[in-house]
């Protein structure tokens, strides 16, 4: 029997400001994998999430999400796409507890399962004693668990984060790794964008790098080889010279 990938991804391109900026990028993702997305500045990273969340529209090629038609019925997102930004998107006005009712409801939730969904995230993400402070005051790191918390509170397929661990102190780093392990074990699917090796080494079972718009390697991550396999690769796509 054929396992449908979670995400297909078949020749996605992007115009911007009149210049490529991704073009014929193609691949898929497994249910309870986690993928390491990795680039220079100006390689196409930030064009690409942004497609993957719906946020911009493919210029050409196709994004399937669970066998649908991301980009022709854009509601799969609301059900089953969970994204955080590399700046967390906040109101200041909102508390914590209001931002993550509301994202939750936003998702289709009902009032109740939103409440259990809001408790059961701000338990995860020790959050608990911030449930009641407006946005506006959160430090930076405060700020970004919130926004994974908003990216995760309804238990999305597709998980997409952006340099989730900026500001995050380095116990607030591990638990991120651990969360993001729970979630590919439970079956959700992971993108990690990040410009830090180690993070894709200790927990993504693949690794692209894109490069001038382009996809210029998929691979398994090699945890057993630590991180100069992957340092090594990066850095030959990165100069050029592996073109």
């Amino acid at each position: 029997m054929t396992t449908v990938p979670l995400l297909n991804v078949a020749g996605m391109s992007r115009r911007r400001s009149g210049r490529i900026a991704v073009e014929a990028v193609s691949f898929f993702l497994n249910r309870g994998e986690v993928l390491g997305l990795l680039g220079v500045n100006g390689a196409g990273k930030s064009t690409t999430l942004s497609m993957l969340a719906g946020a911009l529209r493919p210029d050409a090629g196709t994004i399937k999400l669970d066998g649908g038609d991301f980009v022709a019925r854009p509601g799969l997102a609301r059900r089953l796409l969970g994204w955080l930004p590399e700046s967390a998107p906040v109101w200041p006005e909102l508390t914590v507890d209001e931002h993550l009712l509301a994202f939750s409801r936003l998702r289709g939730a009902s009032a109740a399962d939103a409440r259990r969904a809001t408790d059961g995230i701000v338990g995860r993400l020790d959050l608990g004693d911030l449930r009641r402070r407006l946005a506006g005051v959160l430090s930076q790191g405060q700020r970004q668990r919130l926004g994974l918390a908003c990216a995760l509170v309804h238990d999305p397929a597709l998980i997409i984060l952006d340099e989730p661990a900026n500001a995050l102190d380095p116990v607030q780093v591990g638990e991120l790794r651990r969360l993001i392990r729970e979630r590919a074990a439970a079956g959700a699917a992971v993108i990690l964008s990040t410009h830090v090796l180690a993070e894709v080494v200790a927990v993504c079972d693949r690794v692209a790098i894109l490069h001038e718009g382009r996809l210029r390697h998929d691979a398994p991550c090699r945890h057993d080889a630590g991180g100069e396999s992957l340092e090594a690769t990066f850095f030959a796509i990165a100069t050029g010279a592996s073109a």
